[in-house]
């Protein structure tokens, strides 16, 4: 690996676990030591929340309730509409109310082997031990959860576990639990203990001796600029998925606030770790502008099958039983169609690869719910998923009940995001970070309905313990606008819109992220090589360059205006997407959604590096022109033993 792409400094650590008692003792014995902050001091601090998704939401709300006087700032127009809403089949917890052998330890291992031995073994336990809890607390906001006849909480499963703990409701889980959560805020508001702050985007955090202490936001509405200060930041905003353009996330959906806070000091760790997600409506026009997923959930009772024979065109229903190659019970007879995203996604792409794949362009796999209909009837499988079958009808103008979904892997879900350690803080002291914003319990691959289970975890019962022991030194001596850490952020912020528009030159920022994305996805996506990763950096080196002479910014920044929102965004993606790169060009092995066509099994299947990779990259943002720095954090496993990954 070239010394001029990156350099290597010290390592890093996380301290905060306390790994003197048994795994199953660390969670509580952390909570019992952390310092407290008693109520009458709680009302003098002030803590401000970027983000309103199921972590961010669940976090102001609870906050607030505890008697924090909280911040809350989305870029929508209603906290209901971050992409949390959006979020389809589930919510793991180790309830085992299917008494099928499920438990606390077996959600444990079954993330950490789905991550493939990349993950923190004391995050991930805590995460476990949490989702029973997170159940109840949604039952107790009236969050109607799918019930069986008899009126208990009904489960399903998903890919990577052959037990049934996933909680749904039908095909609208997201929504259902951002309503609680938004409700739960709202009474926090209607109290007067969380202030709102809609349709504003943080731009850059000001950091105060050291501290996070506040943000520079920008009004999507009128332009304005303005600051805002608090004891501790809590960012909640969501991964970075759109740096391919074209992915599941909403549109809205971008890195600006991780990342000016990667320049301001923290640390992003593994943002190579992203997750392709097997089951997505396939790309239909070249001007696409986002895609759409069909719920993992429907691999409970669709089948994976393509044509046996290359280029068969034959309507699916025409082509016989013994023709069609049902590759994911062929390969894997364990976990059949259940396995994790990221092995269902090669394994469709590689069919695909072969000249088997079916609709345009060959670039897709079908999806057939026959069988199930035959077996349960129409009326069972339409109350299972009759939603998630309107929605494909009604993009595809194709019957799902009368013939097999097209479906083909697409970007959906980012394991990285910035460092924390086990109390959710950054390397910056006094910002947190929460949900899919952080790196922490994930490894290389999520696994199926654990992205809901994270967000309302860290939002509802973790944040909310491991906060005290920081805000216990506080409250920190008031910062207003007259500091020179809030000035010199105020101008960066201000500076950088002026360049934005001063350019003029002749490519809209659409042409831009459209190209960054194709880039990525080639080279960066599904399947990664040494060639192709080098390729990569020098043309998002030459595009980053290209942006800030001949982007073209339309309007001004005193009124609402989309395209400089979408521009700053964007010259955020494409220095991202160099990191991205960089980080999976210098991990050479494969893990999860990290695939190294270099490093594989003679079956294909993903081949880990455990002697010189079995560790956290994370990065330090270094000034332009310099090469970022690599600090390790190197993973230990006690309690689940690191093996090849198999599910077969």
């Amino acid at each position: 690996m070239p010394l001029d792409l990156f350099s290597v400094g010290d390592p890093i650590a996380d301290t905060k676990a306390p790994t003197d008692v048994p795994i199953g003792e660390r969670w509580s014995e952390r909570r019992f030591r952390g310092r407290l902050v008693n109520p009458a001091n709680r009302r003098k601090m002030t803590v401000i929340v970027v983000g309103t998704g199921l972590a961010g939401g669940s976090a102001a709300a609870t906050l607030g309730e505890a008697g924090y006087q909280v911040k809350s700032f989305w870029y929508q127009d209603s906290p209901r509409r971050a992409h949390s809403v959006a979020a389809q089949g589930g919510i793991n917890a180790a309830k085992n109310y299917r008494n099928d052998g499920d438990s606390v330890h077996r959600l444990f291992y079954d993330t950490v082997k789905g991550g493939d031995f990349r993950a923190r073994e004391n995050n991930v336990h805590r995460l476990a031990e949490v989702s029973v809890n997170i159940i109840d607390q949604a039952v107790a906001q009236g969050v109607p959860f799918a019930r069986e006849y008899g009126g208990l909480l009904d489960n399903r499963s998903f890919g990577g576990t052959q037990v049934s703990r996933t909680f749904y409701a039908r095909g609208q889980t997201g929504q259902q639990l951002l309503y609680g959560a938004y409700q739960a805020l709202e009474r926090q508001m209607a109290a007067g203990n969380v202030e709102q702050f809609a349709r504003t985007e943080m731009l850059d955090l000001i950091i105060v001796d050291g501290r996070a202490r506040g943000i520079v936001a920008r009004d999507l509405v009128t332009g304005e600029l303005s600051t805002h200060y608090a004891d501790a930041v809590v960012l909640a905003t969501g991964g970075y998925g759109n740096v391919f353009y074209l992915s599941t996330n909403a549109k809205g959906s971008n890195t600006t606030a991780i990342w000016r806070a990667h320049k301001r000091g923290a640390y992003f760790a593994n943002p190579c770790y992203t997750q392709i997600h097997p089951t997505c409506i396939p790309v239909h026009g070249e001007y696409q502008s986002k895609l759409t997923l069909m719920s993992e959930s429907l691999r409970n009772d669709g089948r994976v099958w393509v044509p046996k024979e290359r280029g068969d065109t034959r309507d699916a229903r025409q082509i016989p039983e013994d023709e069609r190659d049902y590759f994911l019970e062929r390969r894997y007879p364990a976990f059949g169609n259940l396995v994790p995203r990221d092995i269902a996604s090669r394994a469709a792409k590689t069919a695909c690869d072969e000249g088997r794949g079916v609709g345009p362009g060959g670039l897709g796999v079908y999806l057939d719910f026959a069988e199930a209909i035959q077996r349960l009837g129409r009326k069972a499988v339409e109350a299972k998923y009759g939603n998630l079958f309107d929605m494909y009808a009604q993009i595809t103008g194709e019957d799902p009940y009368a013939t097999p979904m097209r479906i083909y892997p697409a970007v959906h879900y980012t394991m990285g995001g910035l460092w924390v350690d086990y109390d959710l803080q950054s390397t910056i002291p006094g910002m947190f970070v929460i949900g899919e914003a952080n790196f922490s319990d994930h490894g290389a691959n999520r696994l199926g309905a654990s992205a809901l289970m994270q967000g309302l975890a860290d939002g509802y019962f973790v944040l909310p313990s491991t906060i005290t022991e920081y805000l216990a030194d506080g409250p920190f001596p008031k910062v207003d606008d007259s500091h020179p850490a809030a000035q010199e952020a105020v101008q960066g912020v201000t500076a950088q819109i002026d360049q934005l528009l001063s350019i003029q030159g002749t490519r809209s920022v659409a042409s831009f992220h459209r190209e960054l994305g194709q880039l990525m996805w080639d080279h960066c996506g599904m399947e990664r090589t040494d060639e192709g990763l080098r390729k990569a950096i020098d043309r998002i080196q030459e595009l980053r360059q290209e942006f800030w002479t001949n982007v073209k910014v339309l309007g001004t920044w005193g009124s609402f205006n989309q395209n400089l929102e979408q521009a700053g965004r964007v010259a955020d993606f494409i220095e991202l997407a160099e990191l991205m790169c960089i980080d999976a060009l210098h991990r050479r092995e494969s893990c999860g959604g990290h695939f190294r066509a270099e490093s594989q099994t003679p079956e294909g299947e993903a081949l880990r590096d455990d002697e010189n990779f079995a560790y956290v990259a994370a990065w330090e943002w270094t000034p332009q022109g310099t090469a970022p720095v690599l600090h390790r954090e190197d993973l230990n496993y006690e309690y689940v033993h690191l093996a090849q990954r198999s599910y077969k």
